[in-house]
C-alpha cells in the first residue's frame, strides 16, 4: 500500500504551479498607469510653475515714498470728516474695504488712494455695497492696487499704454449729485494731473476741507 505522503507529493507534482509567469503577464494596463502617473506628476509641476509665473508678474508693492494719500471720506451727524489710514492699505484693495467697513460713517465711506501723481482709486463702501473705480487701467500692470481693482472687476489688464481707460463704477457718486458723464470726463482730462482730479472730486462731494487736512499729513 502506498504511503500517504507519497500520494500527496504525487498529486502536487501533477497539478503544478498555475499561477501566470513574468512571460505570461500583460504589462501594458502596468505600463499605461505608469504614464498617467508620470503625466499628472508632470500637471502637478505645471500647475506650481503657473502658480510662481503670476507671482512673478504681480506688481511690487509701492513705497511709503510713492504713495501719495491714502485716505477716508465719511460724514458723522452730517458732517463731512476725512481721515488719513495706513499707508500699506496703498496696495491692498481688500484690507482697504475692511477697512473702510470700520469707518463710522452715517452712510459708509470713500476711500480714496493715489501713487506717484500717476492714478488714483476711489473705493465707496456701504454695507456689503462695494463699488470701485480706477483712473488709469494701465497702472494695474505697474501698482498692486490697481491690479487689484482690475482683477476685482475681472477687467483684463491692456499691453499697451494707449488702451488705457477709466475702468469701474464711473456712477458711484452719482446718487450724491456727481454723474458718471463728469466722473468720466474728469478721468480723462489729459490737461489735469490725477491728484488735481482727486481734488475736483473731492470737491464736488464737499469734503475739500477735511481732505485737505489730511493730504497735508502727506505733505501734498
Amino acid at each position: 500500500m502506498p504511503d500517504r505522503d507519497d500520494e500527496y507529493d504525487a498529486e502536487l507534482a501533477e497539478r503544478g504551479d498555475d499561477r501566470a509567469g513574468l512571460d505570461d503577464v500583460d504589462l501594458e494596463p502596468l505600463a499605461d498607469a505608469e504614464a498617467n502617473d508620470l503625466e499628472d506628476d508632470d500637471e502637478d509641476t505645471d500647475d506650481g510653475d503657473d502658480d510662481d509665473d503670476e507671482d512673478e508678474d504681480y506688481p511690487d508693492d509701492a513705497t511709503e515714498d510713492e504713495i501719495d494719500l491714502v485716505a477716508a471720506l465719511y460724514r458723522e451727524e452730517g458732517q463731512p470728516s476725512a481721515l488719513a489710514l495706513p499707508v500699506e492699505l496703498a496696495n491692498d484693495l481688500d484690507g482697504l474695504i475692511d477697512e473702510l467697513r470700520r469707518v463710522p460713517g452715517d452712510a459708509g465711506a470713500v476711500g480714496v488712494v493715489s501713487i506717484e501723481n500717476e492714478f488714483f482709486v476711489f473705493v465707496r463702501v456701504r454695507g456689503k455695497v462695494v463699488q470701485v473705480l480706477l483712473s488709469d487701467s494701465f497702472a494695474a500692470n505697474d501698482w498692486p492696487i490697481a491690479r487689484d481693482v482690475a482683477d476685482y472687476l475681472a477687467v483684463d489688464v491692456p499691453e499697451d499704454e494707449e488702451d488705457s481707460e477709466p475702468i469701474g463704477d464711473l456712477d458711484l457718486f452719482a446718487d450724491v449729485g456727481v454723474s458718471e458723464i463728469e466722473v468720466e470726463a474728469l478721468c480723462e482730462d489729459l490737461d489735469s494731473e490725477p491728484l488735481e482730479v482727486v481734488e475736483s472730486i473731492v470737491e464736488k462731494l464737499g469734503y475739500t476741507k477735511p481732505y485737505d487736512r489730511v493730504a497735508a499729513e502727506f505733505d501734498l
